[in-house]
């Protein structure tokens, strides 16, 4: 039997452009162990599989998976999962992934996700000197077992930055938008952000000094595929 999957766009712009591609399904449609395979088949940086709330409850579950591995924790599947939940009228509070509980919120058209930085990936971090060297990066020049973030600023009295992020031996050769590299380079420097990635993806974040940041981002619906 065919499976469902919603396509969602996370990390627009205000204007509903760019994002970062993310395949939601239902995870009660889906054997666990066809996940990998529905991942890899699909193809887009990440699909997250949720297990619905129980009715009267506001709490979910879900698992992550990239083209190639299952993660504990990333942003743009956790963001995307919050957005789904609501747009299909269960919106919950806390999301529960392998990692632990992901706070969720709704501030406005937004969909946003508390986490901890030690829940992300440990990025190779790389300060950018300017935003021409940023653009000139080439993803082929970071292909080992690593994720490499690089950013520079674009307006640093505002907390703006330009970033891009590369990680082949995952399957993603370059990402769009991503909310667990949103919360490392916030942990690294310590303020809130506003992050432009990839081609002009937009991620928001809020910085604690408690060990906690929030990844807020708009989410577009691009419609359903199905998958055998």
């Amino acid at each position: 039997m065919a499976i469902d999957v919603t396509v969602l766009r996370v990390f627009t712009d205000q204007d509903g452009r760019f994002g970062n591609p993310l395949g939601v399904v239902d995870a009660s449609t889906v054997d666990p162990g066809d996940r990998q395979r529905i991942a890899t088949e699909l193809g887009y940086s990440e699909t997250v599989f949720i297990t619905l709330p129980p009715e009267g409850t506001h709490s979910a579950h879900a698992h992550i998976h990239t083209p190639t591995l299952e993660l504990p924790f990333a942003g743009h599947p956790t963001v995307g999962a919050a957005w789904w939940l609501r747009d299909r009228g269960t919106p919950i509070k806390t999301l529960q992934v392998p990692a632990g509980i992901v706070q969720i919120s709704y501030p406005g058209e937004l969909a946003a996700v508390s986490a901890r930085a030690e829940w992300a990936p440990t990025f190779s971090i790389y300060d950018v000197a300017t935003l021409d060297e940023l653009a000139a990066a080439d993803p082929d020049d970071y292909a080992d077992e690593a994720e490499h973030y690089l950013w520079t600023w674009i307006d640093q009295a505002a907390g703006s930055i330009r970033a891009r992020m590369f990680a082949p031996h995952m399957g993603i050769r370059e990402d769009e938008a991503t909310g667990a590299a949103a919360v490392r380079i916030t942990e690294y420097l310590s303020r809130d952000l506003t992050i432009v990635q990839g081609k002009g993806s937009v991620l928001q974040t809020t910085w604690s000094a408690y060990g906690w940041v929030e990844v807020a981002g708009r989410v577009v619906d691009d419609g359903q595929r199905q998958i055998d």
